[in-house]
């Protein structure tokens, strides 16, 4: 992305691509927003061309997680940028299919009995190989979301115990070779559970093993693409019910007209904006605006 900064009118203006995206009275300012908004173009994934629409991908989610928990294939990977509802979206197929989040058994009475097979934990952060390998056994035979679990994805020997978790064939054993000085854990073990995946990585940067090996749908977006995705879920009964259509409605209208100036686009901004809006103030539109470009 090219840029440059001219000063016009008392003001720093900054260009991107030969489009105004930043003014200032403040150099400092501006120089600090184009530099976010490079970083944020060189690091985003390029947008997926593809015959199937955003909402559609999104859809194709939700019959992947169908099929994991009726133990078609055992895992699914499901990739692009963060904030607009990989997870949600997974969750709530889950949730549909009957599933039950026991991920804090904090909620559960002592002594309560949990059907496995209908249940799903949730697995964020980091992990180790040695701590993947517990979660994987005393959650056996369940449903587990790694969600933005990414270090998993990348160490070495994490991967080889997900390609034996995650293998095809109608007995997956895992094992764990290396000195054990945990009693409570096997050497080795049948793993009969389901895994899924949720990750901001691109596609390609996750080992094609583990692709190979589950149901993969990549939901990387262009700007045009997250709004088409805002406004599908601004429709929701789910969204906000506490805002009016209105501010919704205006929300995305400000977006749409602010396409390539907004650096990391995502759900996030439209709750922002649809609540800055709900306040009718008659400013509300510079205060979006300043709020959007900020920790960028």
């Amino acid at each position: 992305m090219n840029t440059e900064i001219k000063f016009a009118d008392g003001k720093f203006v900054g260009y991107a691509n030969g489009k105004v995206v930043v003014k200032s009275s403040s150099k400092y300012y501006v120089q600090r927003q184009l530099s976010s908004q490079a970083d944020a173009f060189k690091d985003a994934p390029a947008p997926v061309e593809s015959e199937f629409g955003i909402n559609q991908r999104f859809s194709f989610v939700e019959q992947m997680v169908s099929m994991i928990v009726q133990k078609t294939l055992p895992s699914a990977v499901i990739t692009g940028e963060g904030g607009l509802g990989k997870s949600y979206t997974v969750l709530k197929s889950l949730e549909t299919a009957g599933f039950t989040n026991i991920t804090d058994l904090a909620n559960f009475a002592v002594g309560s009995k949990i059907n496995k097979a209908k249940s799903y934990t949730v697995v964020k952060g980091y992990s180790t190989a040695k701590g993947l390998y517990r979660t994987l056994f005393e959650n056996n035979g369940m449903v587990i979301v790694f969600d933005d679990c990414d270090s998993i994805l990348k160490d070495d020997v994490a991967k080889n115990l997900l390609k034996g978790a995650l293998d095809s064939y109608s007995k997956r054993y895992i094992s764990w070779n290396a000195d054990m000085r945990d009693d409570d854990l096997p050497k080795s073990f049948e793993f009969t559970g389901s895994v899924i995946f949720v990750s901001n990585m691109a596609m390609d940067k996750i080992d094609q093993a583990i692709r190979t090996r589950a149901l993969c749908v990549d939901l990387s977006m262009s700007e045009a693409q997250k709004l088409e995705r805002m406004e599908l879920i601004a429709k929701s009964e789910d969204f906000l019910p506490e805002m009016s259509d209105m501010a919704k409605s205006q929300a995305l209208s400000f977006l749409k007209d602010q396409i390539g100036k907004i650096p990391n686009m995502s759900l996030r901004s439209l709750i922002a904006t649809t609540k800055i809006a709900a306040t009718g103030n008659s400013d509300w539109k510079n205060l979006a605006k300043y709020v959007l470009t900020q920790g960028a």
